[in-house]
């Protein structure tokens, strides 16, 4: 195995029912996470605001 070259250091807290604010050490803001479109439909649940999965930032990121 290589050396290791960056480790990610961030905090993940539940809001409230699907949303989570995330945050990055080095970075400044706050992530929001959450549910919307289909995966809500799927959960059957209804936020009282709508924000990205965490699956729609691994394919974003996946993508670049």
């Amino acid at each position: 195995m290589g050396n290791v070259v960056h480790t990610t250091r961030s905090v993940i807290v539940r809001e409230r029912g699907p949303t989570r604010k995330a945050t990055i050490e080095g970075f400044p803001g706050e992530i929001y996470y959450g549910v919307h479109g289909g995966i809500k439909d799927f959960y059957k649940i209804d936020p009282e605001e709508e924000h990205a999965a965490t699956l729609d930032h691994i394919v974003t990121a996946t993508a670049a």
